[in-house]
């Protein structure tokens, strides 16, 4: 019985491209094929220029999964003539970095002189401190380019002396006409896409896929590799992939939150941003995307009873009182009944009055401590609750409001020299309109 023979070299090589994931396998080859991050790669831009005359220096990639980071990566290691190392900091140590490291500097003294080493290390961000110290000296003097990528805030998870050392390059989520055009490509493609399965992708199954992608290719193409194979060939042997395949294949929207990343932060800081720019729309829009992100609710609570005094205040007292009975029920009934009253307390902050008279209130009065010398409490309104207060000449000249009419009467309450100026100023803004009338009435005029 004959063997057969064993694979070709290039045989081989489709097998094993045919078992990579459809995102691996429609990698550009080439910068004219990268899709996507035109204000950084577009014609004419400093990092398209360094790369295409293998000039590059040491660099972070910094963006969400999926915008192309690693890719880009993969393109410079096909261009350069230096030597091109890949690490992930997930699976490689600093013994490795240090080994790596190493060769480089035999490498630039040795058989190849001036020859480069470029080390990329994906999730850089993982290294710690005292690891990411081991790039600084050879950086420094040039003994290796470092390509970082990270999903993380450089300026929070790297070193700044790393940082300063490195350009920084902020990868964005791809546009959704960028996922399209990845898509299409991926679907005619025969070599290295999906066009051998003879796939026609319906509109609403392809705006499904892109719409859920939010930017990330990564996850589009693998969403659409899955709904292509999974869907049955008719009697012309194409195969059509509808929405509710889609649906499936994708399964769950994804959201790009990270609860202690820059996805939390910048999620807050548009919650509250709305709040304070009294749209309630999408004061509940980013509150929903957090609590589906899976956000602890407690802590978007006291985000909104901090709000409530900060930026409401005195014009709508109520609001305070409303934020804290929303943080309350969120102790009491918590998930998912809590989400009523949180969306019911966001919506009344975003449509109350606005002032944040109450906060610069505090921020002078603690500018005050702070920079001026400690007064003594006057002695009218010093302590008479001990049995020689009254020898001590405590309370002496204190006049009780009460025993006057509207229960107010005139006297001075601040020590002398304490204070720079007036701290509360009450704006026009809702009930607080009523309060600046009082006070000013009782400045001028005394009690009512």
């Amino acid at each position: 019985m004959a063997q057969e023979a064993p694979p070709t070299l290039f045989e081989a090589d489709a097998a094993l491209r045919a078992s990579e994931p459809l995102a691996a396998r429609m990698r550009p080859r080439a910068l004219e094929e990268f899709v996507g991050q035109a204000a950084i790669l577009g014609l004419g831009k400093i990092l398209r220029r360094m790369i295409e005359r293998d000039e590059l220096r040491s660099a972070i990639f910094f963006g969400p999964p999926g915008s192309g980071k690693s890719t880009l990566a993969a393109l410079v290691a096909r261009r350069t003539r230096g030597h091109f190392q890949t690490f992930s900091a997930v699976t490689s140590g600093v013994a490795d970095v240090r080994k790596a490291i190493e060769a480089a500097r035999a490498r630039r003294k040795g058989g190849s002189p001036g020859q480069r080493t470029i080390l990329f290390v994906d999730e850089i961000h993982r290294f710690n401190r005292a690891q990411q110290d081991a790039f600084l000296p050879h950086v420094e003097d040039g003994s290796i380019v470092l390509i970082g990528a990270t999903t993380e805030n450089p300026f929070f998870a790297l070193n700044g002396p790393l940082l300063s050392r490195s350009r920084l390059f902020r990868f964005e989520p791809l546009a959704d006409e960028d996922i399209h055009h990845l898509i299409r490509r991926a679907v005619e493609d025969r070599e290295r896409g999906i066009g051998e399965l003879a796939v026609t992708l319906e509109p609403e199954a392809e705006r499904h896929l892109v719409e859920s992608a939010a930017g990330d290719a990564r996850f589009a193409l693998n969403a659409l590799e899955w709904a292509a194979v999974a869907a049955e060939p008719g009697a012309d042997g194409r195969r059509v992939v509808r929405r509710s395949l889609a649906e499936e294949a994708v399964q769950r929207r994804i959201l790009g939150y990270d609860r202690e990343g820059d996805s939390h932060y910048d999620a807050v800081s548009a919650f509250i941003k709305s709040m304070r720019g009294s749209d309630p729309d999408a004061a509940v829009y980013w509150m929903a995307r957090m609590i589906q992100a899976g956000e602890d609710p407690r802590f978007i609570a006291r985000r909104m009873v901090i709000h409530a005094a900060e930026d409401v205040g005195m014009a709508d007292p109520q609001a305070l009182v409303v934020a804290t009975a929303a943080a309350q029920s969120v102790e009491l009934v918590g998930l998912p009944e809590a989400q009523i009253p949180m969306p019911q307390a966001a919506i009344y902050i975003a449509t109350a009055p606005k002032s944040n008279a109450v906060v610069t209130a505090l921020h002078r009065a603690n500018a005050d401590v702070r920079s001026r010398r400690p007064a003594n409490v006057p002695p009218h309104l010093r302590d008479t609750s001990h049995p020689g207060a009254k020898r001590l000449g405590h309370g002496q000249g204190y006049l009780y409001p009460h025993d006057y009419p509207g229960g107010h009467v005139k006297q001075e309450y601040l020590p002398e020299g304490a204070t720079s100026g007036p701290y509360y100023e009450p704006t026009e803004h809702g009930y607080e309109a009523r309060v600046r009338e009082r006070l000013k009435r009782w400045k001028e005029t005394g009690p009512e």
